[in-house]
């Protein structure tokens, strides 16, 4: 049996041009829908309380610290709950972070 295999642009060259529509040969047809159920056993996206990092109470800001390591080193992100907590916290401490994604609606 011979395998060849087609040429396909990588994602740094795709994301060069602005795209309209997901290529066809990244487009599966006839596939069946998976039904997600409302089960909330599936794993949860952490969400980092950033007040919390901030509060002078050392056990409440030492479990919100350790949601922070496991959100970081198991996810590589999390979710903050109070975004402008993020940002005093990042510009009180000096904390930088590269590539930081803030999502609409946060």
């Amino acid at each position: 049996m011979d395998i060849t295999s087609i040429l396909v642009p990588s994602v740094q060259e795709l994301a060069k041009e602005p795209l309209t529509q997901v290529p066809d040969r990244y487009v599966l047809h006839d596939q069946e829908t998976v039904a997600l159920s409302n089960n909330t056993s599936l794993p949860q996206v952490p969400v980092i309380d950033f007040a919390k990092l901030l509060s002078q109470d050392n056990n409440l800001k030492g479990l919100e610290l350790e949601k922070l390591h496991y959100a970081c080193k198991e996810w590589g992100f999390f979710q903050s709950k109070t975004y402008q907590d993020a940002n005093a916290l990042l510009e009180n401490r000096r904390v930088t972070l590269p590539n930081k994604i803030i999502l609409a609606g946060q």
